[in-house]
């Protein structure tokens, strides 16, 4: 198979000698554009076996990360993780922009162009994987706000930005560098600018699945419009091109974190309830502001319009099967989620009473 990283500017001893900067400067290190390395057609890209030992070691990896979340909550845990890794597979498989439905792509290159990259990029694909497998590691099962009024240790780490997503990110990334892993990492670069694009997309993509940030969200949408404009005179056409791809990377990881809003209804129902349950829970054990249940109907049908739909009109892939999927399960809440949380509300109620 492909090798992870490209075969230039080896340095066999680099796996062992790299430092990765400072913990708690996570959130400082993502940046707006991640650079895409330039094509390479297949002929002439590495050949490389992944040997029993890098597959043991990847094994061992995802067993040790799979343990670190907290399997006592009901949507926070390794099962979701697992969906979300699922997900990202699936819509890196079908990537690709408007005009690939609109042109043949009868070569590498176009193909490459017109995915920015990500498609043919072996490196980029595991790193939006592997995000989709740490983004939630060691969940507190309440939201960030909450850790900064419980002056929690790891709001505190991180002055209340991101906490937990700096702090999924730092655990996850602390645990690669072990001594345990370094033939997995041999597998995944080479040279210093292999490492640094690998961990830059995996903070961005760690990074980009806070969407409640008000000022994340005021960027990317700056950022969007910058980015695909008709005059985008702002970017040379280079510069909006990697821009381009960074945004749909960060698009496919955020989609995934909520695939289940843009897939069958009992899909959708079955995380929805499971994020219930788990805010009830903080609820009831006084790490919630407010009672879940007060505004959740309202509070998913706002987070359809404002968050969900306008994602699934942004992420172009090869059909509209997330866009139908979101308009349908939106329609569905508005029909019958007011009873569906009268009905979850008394379940809890009920299992906190035995």
């Amino acid at each position: 198979m492909e090798r992870l990283g490209s075969s230039m500017d080896k340095d066999p001893s680099f796996v062992e000698t790299v430092v990765i900067p400072d913990a708690s400067s996570v959130w400082d290190q993502a940046v707006a554009t991640v650079r895409m390395p330039e094509f390479e057609p297949a002929s002439v890209m590495e050949d490389f076996e992944l040997n029993s030992e890098v597959v043991s070691q990847l094994r061992m990896y995802i067993t040790t990360v799979a343990n670190l979340y907290r399997s006592r909550n009901p949507f926070h845990n390794f099962e979701r993780a697992s969906h979300v890794i699922m997900s990202t597979i699936k819509l890196l498989q079908r990537v690709a922009t408007t005009d690939v439905k609109k042109k043949d792509v009868s070569n590498e290159k176009e193909y490459y162009d017109f995915t920015f990259g990500i498609s043919t990029d072996p490196l980029t694909k595991f790193a939006i994987v592997f995000s989709a497998l740490i983004h939630d590691v060691d969940h507190a099962g309440v939201s960030n706000g909450h850790l900064v009024k419980e002056d929690d240790p790891i709001a505190v780490i991180y002055e209340g930005l991101r906490s937990m997503e700096q702090h999924s990110f730092t655990l996850a990334f602390e645990l690669l560098m072990e001594d345990s892993y370094t033939k997995l990492r041999e597998a995944l670069y080479s040279s210093r600018e292999e490492f640094n694009r690998f961990r830059q997309l995996c903070i961005n993509c760690v990074i980009a699945t806070d969407v409640f940030d008000k000022d994340l969200k005021t960027f990317r949408e700056d950022r969007w419009k910058r980015a695909f404009a008709e005059d985008s005179s702002c970017l040379s056409e280079e510069e909006a091109w990697h821009c381009k791809a960074t945004i749909t990377i960060e698009y496919i990881i955020q989609a995934s974190d909520v695939a289940h809003t843009m897939q069958h209804w009992h899909v959708y129902q079955r995380w929805n309830q499971r994020l219930f349950q788990e805010m009830y829970a903080a609820y009831k054990a006084g790490r919630g502001d407010k009672d879940p249940s007060e505004g959740w109907y309202e509070g998913k049908l706002w987070f359809f319009d404002n968050y969900v739909i306008p994602l699934a009109q942004k992420l172009r892939l090869d059909c509209d099967q997330l866009l139908d999927f979101a308009t349908q399960n939106r329609i569905e809440w508005e029909k019958k989620g007011g009873d569906i949380v009268v009905n979850w509300t008394k379940e809890e109620e009920g299992r906190g009473s035995k």
